[in-house]
Order: structure tokens, then C-alpha cells, then sequence
């Protein structure tokens, strides 16, 4: 059974937040700009827990999830063109934060959920990984912190509240998206532009 394509998340729909953003003139001390810019990235967490739920209950197979994760994977990595090098620093944080999720959802499907640990196990030693300068293992153990939010586990705040900030911290910001979206994958709706 195939999904058509952009059933899940589209290169305009993601321009139309990049839009958006631009036409704001984001500040991230302004709330509103800050929720603006939290709403991109709760929404692609969203499209991304949409194709986890229909890979769990058949609807998509491993490879279909997989290539649908890639899919959306391409369009919100892809770097922006916006004249504004303040905007596009703070869409780079955004997406930063996302490479996580995306990498913790393929890890889900290929792979399962990590069982070694704990979530606040997982970001612990991502924390001194990157105290380490080894941000690959830092990446390696927040993705497998996220495959256990996507089954089910729950990142505590005051875990990412202790986090220096760096990588790590962007990364687990994105997790805290990923679980916004478990737990009500459909917060983020397009219409909040009349707001």
C-alpha cells in the first residue's frame, strides 16, 4: 500500500514556515517569535511521529517509513536561502535540533529501541561525550535516548535543564519536540498564522 507522496510533509509546507519566519523579523528574546520558530519545529517532529504510527500499525512497511523519513529529511535539512543571517543562524538551530529526531526515528525502524539505558541515561552520556569532543557518540547516544521516547519513555525537563549549553542541549530540544508530538501529534496547525 503506498502513500502518495507529500501525504506526510511537503517542500512548500516547510517554505511556508521559512516564509514566515522571514516576514517576522524573528527575535528569539520575543515570545511570539520564539513560539514561531518552537511551532517549525514541533511540526516537523509531528510529520515525522505520523509516519512512525503508521509504520507500528502496518500501514507502512521498513522501507516505505524509511524513505518517507528520508523524504521529510531532505526538505528541513536543506539549507535556507534568506538574506537575513540572523534568521538563518536561528532556522540552523531549529534544524540542528531536528537532526536528532530524524536520526532517532530511522534508528527506530531499522533498528528497534535502544535497551541499554534509560532516557536520562542515554543524555548523560551524550553530555560527557561531548565534553569529550566525541559528538558522534554525544549524537549516537541522544538518538537512542529518542527511540526510547518514540516507545514510549519519558524525557524528564529537568533533565535537559542541566544540560550545558551546546549540541547536546539542541539535540535533546529536539527530543522534547519529538515527545510533544507522541503525545499530540496534531498540536501545530497552519491556520495559528492568522494569530
Amino acid at each position: 500500500m503506498s502513500t502518495p507522496p507529500g501525504e506526510y510533509y511537503t517542500d512548500e509546507r516547510w517554505q511556508n514556515w521559512i516564509d514566515r519566519i522571514d516576514d517576522e523579523d524573528v527575535d528569539p528574546e520575543n515570545e511570539d517569535s520564539a513560539r514561531l520558530l518552537l511551532n517549525l519545529q514541533d511540526d516537523t517532529a509531528i510529520a515525522v511521529v505520523k509516519i512512525l504510527a503508521d509504520y507500528d500499525d502496518g500501514t507502512l512497511d521498513e522501507e516505505a517509513a524509511l524513505e518517507e523519513l528520508r523524504g521529510v529529511r531532505e526538505i528541513v535539512l536543506e539549507e535556507v536561502a534568506l538574506d537575513d543571517e540572523e534568521t538563518v543562524m536561528l532556522i540552523d538551530g531549529v534544524q540542528t535540533s531536528l537532526v536528532c529526531v530524524f536520526y532517532a526515528a530511522e534508528e527506530y525502524v531499522a533498528e528497534g529501541v535502544a535497551d541499554e539505558g534509560t532516557v536520562a541515561d542515554y543524555i548523560a552520556a551524550a553530555a560527557d561525550a561531548e565534553a569529550e569532543e566525541d559528538l558522534d557518540a554525544a549524537l549516537g547516544y541522544c538518538v537512542q535516548a529518542g527511540t526510547r521516547i518514540i516507545d514510549g519513555d519519558e524525557l524528564a525537563m529537568e533533565v535537559a535543564e542541566d544540560l550545558d549549553y551546546g549540541l547536546v542541549s539542541e539535540w535533546v530540544n529536539g527530543l522534547d519536540s519529538l515527545q510533544t508530538a507522541m503525545e499530540d501529534p496534531e498540536v501545530v496547525e497552519e491556520e495559528d498564522e492568522a494569530s
